[in-house]
């Protein structure tokens, strides 16, 4: 069977969707201005600099997950920015898990990377291998 000779295919997968959405997410923020982000943010009761740290996270940690720097913390990050979404912004008209699947669903993808790591194309792998000595 594929998955049992080749395990980590599908947490590649996972990898490249989660980082591909976060950095869409923050090139986004970057494209329609700082400002605006921050001044949503202000308006959901955060502090409109954090649109600043999100931003830059989402972008820049986004890439690096892609290309597999940083799989197991950048992911915790990005959990850690679902669970403040899903707890500031209020539900909409659906309640809160139509408002929020996609935020449920980065969560425990982005759970699921800061627990397992993801090693199958990792640059992380080649830039810090260790030799084995003997």
């Amino acid at each position: 069977m594929l998955l049992k000779k080749y395990p980590e295919i599908g947490t590649l997968i996972v990898r490249i969707v989660v980082g591909l959405i976060f950095f869409m997410h923050g090139l986004s923020k970057f494209q329609g201005g700082l400002s605006g982000a921050a001044g949503f943010f202000e308006k959901m009761g955060i502090p409109g600099f954090m649109a600043y740290v999100v931003a830059t996270i989402e972008l820049l940690g986004g890439l690096l997950v892609i290309i597999g720097i940083g799989s197991q913390i950048i992911p915790f990050l990005f959990a850690a920015i679902m669970l403040v979404v899903m707890f500031v912004m209020p539900p909409g008209e659906r309640g809160f898990f139509s408002s929020h699947e996609l935020h449920i669903c980065l969560l425990a993808m982005s759970v699921y990377l800061t627990l397992s790591g993801s090693k199958l194309l990792a640059l992380e792998q080649k830039l810090f291998a260790r030799k084995e000595v003997g």
